[in-house]
């Protein structure tokens, strides 16, 4: 595995420069502070995570355009409310043309309201969980998600946090292309033992850097795709 300084010198060279490749990182928000993470309202988690689990093999611009019956249909994603759906409000939504009428998605919404009401209990907010929850172990993260989540596995939950503003890496294609040509994986297997090697890679990479977790996997990203 080579130094980040040589990673990020060659996604440079891809993109036109350093300034090039700053520009391009600067497209981007930078990650959240662990108060501003903290005053986000756990209905704002919940409606994010719908919006990660419907958009997944789905059109990214059909739920964008549709997002405002979502809002309309969940009533705002009130986390206590959708917790306690009952049957009767689930059929109706299987018929409501304000949204994607998928029904295993539409019951994950109450799942995910049920994952974060008892966040909620344990921790006085899930906002505050996710705040406070270690950066350098965001696979620890990720296997919460998939397991006391719904559908958030995979990439999904991974972009929700993302989205959210929470400091992480998204292991998307090129990424962990990257993280296999530096040696820190073998092949593309999420296992436990790579998805260990890869947090091991991301902390010293942070640590040697300066950059942010959203900063590196955006470089190693860079690193591989096209050129300028």
């Amino acid at each position: 595995m080579r130094s980040f300084e040589d990673i990020e010198a060659l996604a440079a060279e891809k993109k036109g420069g350093p300034e090039a490749l700053n520009a391009l990182l600067a497209e981007h928000d930078a990650p959240k502070t662990v108060e501003d993470l903290e005053r986000i309202g756990d209905d704002r988690w919940l409606a994010m995570f719908t919006r990660c689990v419907f958009q997944a093999g789905f059109s990214w611009k059909v739920i964008d355009q549709k997002w405002p019956g979502f809002e309309e249909a969940f009533e705002g994603f009130d986390v206590a409310r959708l917790a306690f759906l009952p049957d009767e409000a689930f059929e109706e939504l299987l018929g409501d043309k304000r949204i994607v009428r998928n029904g295993a998605k539409i019951r994950s919404v109450q799942q995910n309201a049920i994952f974060l009401k008892e966040l909620g209990r344990e921790h006085g907010s899930a906002a505050k969980f996710f705040a406070h929850y270690p950066v350098n172990d965001q696979i620890g993260l990720m296997e919460l998600l998939k397991k006391r989540g719904s559908r958030l596995g995979g990439n999904t939950g991974q972009i929700a946090l993302r989205f959210m503003g929470k400091e992480s890496f998204v292991l998307s294609g090129d990424v962990v292309n990257a993280l296999i040509r530096e040696n820190v994986i073998e092949k593309d297997s999420l296992s436990k033992k790579n998805l260990n090697a890869i947090q091991a890679a991301f902390n010293e990479w942070k640590a040697t850097s300066g950059r942010s977790l959203n900063e590196i996997s955006r470089i190693l990203a860079f690193s591989v795709g096209t050129g300028h």
